[in-house]
């Protein structure tokens, strides 16, 4: 049976239901990118192309400033959160269901204002995006910077993610390390004729224990790193003493250090041990001295957050964008299964967005 087209006029809460009832789990976004491009190709102010299940819309005014509005089309898997259901309350309505915050909230106030802003003050290039909530290979932005740069360059990019509709810049990077302690096997009952491996990893620990955050000022705004064990394993058997132990490290470093100095400062942080790295992303600076952010900021209220989290904005700071959050939920509720988004959250960020594009 051939889906129902999406109605991009239709009221974005509306808008928002129709899109989380299309189940999108990361790598089978085919039938929501089916929608969208569909929809968007259906106006002629559009110049649309697709790109496997990312879909790109573009206006082409000749304005003198371009900006990128994007938002991620994938959900994390099912858990019995749909269908989409409301909840009527005295504080404030809310839509439930899977992707309601993460961040189909904000691809409808995307996809709204593609379709009903023929004319914006500035030329805006609209991205949804497939596979963000899986490994960075597959993410559909990141396909997108390397085979179509071109299509990401602006003098501003907004990333819808859910903030609390208000504005979270740049983003703080983060890798991973293992941290690898050494023995010597040896039966549990002669346990001197080894050396155990766990026991020296107790080291690591007591420096992490001891780890002082750095809290960097950047553009006014004061971001908080963080060093963390989140994994430890060793052990061979229940009378065995055991001769590797490795600790899993998470490095949260603020947007003014790069990869490569975030890596040479967990390895000094560990001298004396054997320090693999699994992964690493950078982080984004805010460019809250660029114009068209400071247009931005002032046209949504003027206050700023730094983000903490990780989020695509790093791969618009890549390519020399200044890229912020703005979007409907708390991500506090991403990702769990009574996720929700104030209904009260997607107007807003519709009606600033459309405020601040102007045009008709």
């Amino acid at each position: 049976m051939t889906p129902t087209p999406l109605d991009l006029t239709t009221d974005v809460v509306a808008l928002t239901e129709r899109l989380v009832n299309i189940e999108s789990v990361s790598l089978h976004e085919g039938e929501i990118a089916d929608a969208v491009e569909a929809a968007l190709a259906a106006y002629d102010h559009l110049a649309v192309t697709r790109h496997g299940n990312t879909v790109v819309a573009r206006t082409e005014l000749g304005r003198a400033e371009r900006v990128v509005i994007a938002g991620h089309l994938d959900t994390v898997p099912l858990n019995d959160n749909l269908p989409a259901r409301y909840e009527q309350r005295a504080d404030g309505d809310l839509l439930h269901g899977l992707g309601t915050c993460d961040m189909k909230g904000g691809d409808a106030v995307l996809l709204r204002l593609a379709a009903t802003l023929p004319e914006p003050d500035r030329d805006v290039t609209f991205i949804l995006y497939d596979a963000e909530e899986i490994e960075a290979e597959r993410n559909g932005l990141n396909l997108l910077s390397r085979s179509h740069p071109e299509l990401m360059a602006a003098d501003f990019a907004i990333l819808m993610e859910p903030s609390n509709g208000g504005v979270e810049a740049g983003c703080q990077g983060t890798l991973r390390v293992e941290v690898r302690t050494t023995g010597e096997r040896a039966h549990s009952a002669r346990s001197w004729r080894g050396v155990n491996a766990i026991h020296r990893a107790g080291e690591v620990l007591r420096r992490l224990e001891g780890y002082a955050a750095r809290r960097p000022v950047i553009d006014g705004l004061e971001y908080h790193e963080g060093l963390n064990a989140v994994a430890i394993r060793g052990g061979v058997a229940g009378n065995v003493v055991p001769d590797e132990c490795v600790v899993e490290v998470n490095y949260r470093f603020a947007p003014d250090r790069s990869e490569a100095e975030a890596e040479a400062f967990v390895r000094e942080f560990f001298t004396g041990f054997d320090v693999t790295l699994t992964d690493s992303a950078p982080g984004a600076l805010p460019g809250l001295d660029r114009p068209a952010a400071q247009a931005f900021v002032a046209a949504v209220g003027g206050e700023v957050h730094p983000k903490f989290g990780w989020t695509d904005v790093a791969r618009f700071s890549g390519l020399g964008v200044p890229a912020v959050n703005f979007g409907p939920g708390d991500p506090l509720f991403a990702h769990k299964q009574d996720e929700h988004v104030p209904v009260a959250q997607i107007r807003h960020c519709e009606d600033r967005l459309r405020s601040w594009l102007g045009g008709c």
